[in-house]
């Protein structure tokens, strides 16, 4: 009896998994046909796969890629709901794919054919600016911008930014990379928030970011520099060059950034790149560390990965990015810019972070942790004194 029982039960097993595998295959056949849609721009063909929400959004984008690969289905009856990975590559500008996990709610007709009710970003997951509403696009020379909620004017001054930016930041930074970038502009901070699945109070102030995963080597993942038009209205035109250099450094450096790379190093670079041959004196580059300064009260240390965490102190984050800049600004005043671009790849080509910045330091700038620390805050009350 025992015997039959589990028999029994093994059949149901296997037939619930065989009809769960089933269902799992038609819904991956289905994002097939609604993937070939967006890529062929056929509006009846996405709209036979379910709801046409979502489709116009895209119009604009000009995609090389776009697929799902279904990585579970969780059904009740006639509905389901798909999680998905979502995977896209923006036409001339994305060498390897954009990857975001999504959650689709599906339902089936009396003729047993799945359709898609809801295409919506996972759990923990950012939006994709086309989540937001209509994408509109502008092309610069070296540049795409994509915003929502932008007047095609604004998305142009962005573009030319960014046209100015990628030249600067190839004229200092010698390995290839593929002098273009990559702009989202959404219509406002929480609009930035949404993209980046973080509360909009961790951004405030914050003119821009630029996502993309630490992974050296030739496939660096794509990089997008997203905008918060909040803050970035604010700025100046200097200044909002020096962001979208700044930005673009991280992208054109990306594929020598790894997580041996501290953030005093990589921001501080970019920040380097960023007021390279603006004229701006150290005063007005690093205020507050020159208030800091001022008060009897210089660093001790080089700023650490902590420091720059955007939900914290703004002075201290502002003092963060201003020491880097400085440590980079020595590096490159006293070893030369070449070194300081060798030093930041030997450092990003190191296994793991212990011991990548001393090894660095040993073998391109001929000095150790101790003896740049030292040099660097008799640097920092030099130009700031």
């Amino acid at each position: 009896m025992v015997a039959l029982c589990l028999l029994l039960v093994s059949l149901v097993a296997c037939g619930g998994g065989t009809a769960v595998d089933g269902a799992r295959a038609e819904v991956q056949s289905l994002l097939d046909r609604r993937a070939t849609a967006v890529l062929d721009r056929d509006a009846a063909a996405y709209a036979r796969t379910g709801s046409r929400a979502g489709f116009d959004n895209l119009r604009a984008v000009p995609l090389a890629d776009w697929s799902y690969r279904v990585t579970g289905l969780d059904r009740t009856g006639d509905t389901a709901t798909a999680s998905a990975d979502l995977s896209y590559r923006v036409e001339g500008y994305d060498a390897s794919p954009v990857t975001t996990a999504r959650s689709l709610r599906l339902s089936r007709d009396r003729d047993g054919r799945w359709s898609v009710d809801s295409d919506r970003p996972a759990k923990k997951s950012g939006q994709q600016l086309w989540d937001q509403g209509t994408a509109r696009a502008v092309r610069g020379e070296r540049s795409l911008v994509l915003g929502v909620g932008q007047p095609e004017a604004e998305l142009r001054d962005y573009a030319e930014l960014a046209d100015r930016a990628v030249p600067a930041v190839s004229d200092a930074w010698s390995p290839r990379w593929s002098g273009r970038v990559v702009v989202l502009v959404p219509e406002s901070l929480e609009g930035m928030a949404g993209l980046l699945g973080s509360p909009a109070s961790s951004y405030r102030g914050i003119a821009a970011v630029t996502t993309g995963a630490t992974a050296p080597g030739a496939s660096a993942p794509a990089d997008r520099v997203i905008v918060n038009p909040d803050a970035f209205g604010l700025l100046g035109d200097p200044g909002r060059q020096v962001v979208l250099t700044h930005e673009t450094t991280h992208v054109a450096t990306r594929a020598h950034t790894s997580a041996a790379t501290p953030l005093w190093l990589s921001e501080g670079f970019a920040d380097w790149v960023g007021y390279r041959g603006s004229g701006r004196t150290p005063d007005e580059a690093a205020p507050e560390l020159a208030y800091a300064v001022g008060r009897g009260e210089a660093p001790d240390a080089l700023p650490d990965d902590d420091d720059f965490g955007f939900s914290g102190d703004a002075d201290l984050l502002a003092r963060a990015y201003e020491g880097g800049w400085l440590a980079c600004r020595m590096i490159a005043e006293r070893w030369g810019e070449e070194r300081l671009g060798a030093f930041y790849r030997a450092v990003g080509a190191h296994e793991g972070r212990a011991g990548a910045v001393e090894d660095a330091m040993d073998r391109v700038l001929g000095t150790t942790p101790g003896e740049f620390t030292a040099q660097w805050r008799q640097y920092v009350r030099d130009v700031l004194g």
